[in-house]
């Protein structure tokens, strides 16, 4: 270690995004994503493909993160990697390579598990004056895959109070985008849309769901028979009406969201409140959460839209807390598709 500082390179490709960061401590250096755009023409993430494009990305994303963030290989005191959950033939793709970089440099070899990577994320040190959350915190993690609200303990000691029984937020937005014929990936885009429209001009279900778990597969039931009801009316019901649809799903996917969070909130007795996964990217999640943290007097840390994405750089704030605790993994790690939070 240099001056006490820990240097960790962190190596994501859990998905459909190969990543390479570099952090000194809490603080990420660089964070490079290479994505790929082949999944577009099918409409969502095709494992295979997902795999072979990240063995062409790797080295080159690594080499791009180790010269941004101007350090040497040798300059590194841990190699981390996400070893799942996700694609197990992507996480092959990075955990094969991370196993053998680190026993090449002889330096320790860091796990990371993807989710708890998305929650410590809100600990980058973005300038002197972040103020990361202070434990316990709840964290709403909300992604493609997940959906949860977790009682966050400490780095290690993590609990799901509630999570979904079925389509995750992020599956919600873009199983919707496809019905209506947006392109892969389409949350963003109805995200983008429905800044424009008015979300009060049509009405979708909520989930009723007890306790704090979520349900998302029959708001999109209902928004294929709502389409198909009105297409049969109207060819061009879509397309004139897009931006209003966008709104009015964006809003109903949020205040399911906020109204499970508010709950956990008021059962727990917790105030301080955090986001993560690539659904905090929402515009609509992140300005409502803010009005509701001021009416409900909480703390809240949301993190910079460049680390709510899959990314290399919150691998690199998880294994850092490892890192302190001495928690290294031996070059026998195998990677898990299935990989629960706690």
């Amino acid at each position: 270690m240099k001056n006490n500082d820990i240097y960790i390179l962190g190596i994501e490709s859990s998905c459909d995004e190969t990543s390479a960061a570099v952090s000194k401590n809490t603080r990420i250096l660089s964070n490079i994503i290479a994505g790929q755009k082949i999944h577009e023409a099918y409409g969502g993430v095709v494992p295979e493909l997902a795999s072979r494009a990240h063995q062409a990305n790797i080295i080159p994303v690594v080499t791009q993160a180790l010269k941004e963030a101007g350090i040497e290989k040798n300059g590194i005191d841990a190699v981390a990697v996400t070893c799942g959950p996700g694609l197990i033939g992507s996480l092959m793709v990075g955990v094969s390579f991370a196993k053998s970089l680190a026993a090449a440099l002889s330096v320790p070899l860091i796990e990371v598990n993807h989710m708890q990577a998305h929650v410590l994320a809100n600990f980058a040190l973005q300038s002197e004056e972040t103020k990361p959350p202070q434990f316990p915190f709840l964290c709403l993690t909300v992604s493609g895959g997940h959906t949860q609200i977790v009682q966050v303990n400490a780095p290690d000691n993590m609990q799901i109070l509630g999570q979904t029984l079925d389509d995750a937020a992020g599956e919600a937005f873009d199983k919707i985008a496809k019905i209506l014929n947006l392109p892969y990936p389409g949350g963003p885009l109805v995200d983008k849309y429905a800044v424009q429209g008015n979300a009060y001009r049509f009405q979708f279900p909520e989930s009723n769901i007890p306790g704090l778990d979520f349900s998302y597969s029959g708001l999109k039931t209902a928004v294929l028979y709502f389409l198909k009801k009105q297409l049969a009316q109207d060819a061009d019901f879509i397309q004139k009406n897009l931006y209003d649809i966008c709104a009015a799903v964006q809003k109903t996917i949020v205040q399911t969201l906020l109204k499970k969070l508010k709950k956990a909130a008021e059962q727990t007795g917790i105030r301080q409140i955090a986001i993560a996964g690539g659904v905090s990217a929402n515009s609509g999640l992140r300005s409502e959460l803010k009005k509701l943290a001021e009416l409900s007097g909480w703390t809240v840390s949301i993190p910079p839209l460049s680390l709510c994405t899959d990314n290399a750089g919150m691998i690199c704030i998880a294994a850092y807390f490892k890192f302190l605790q001495n928690e290294f993994s031996s070059l026998d790690l195998a990677p898990q598709a299935r990989l629960s939070l706690q």
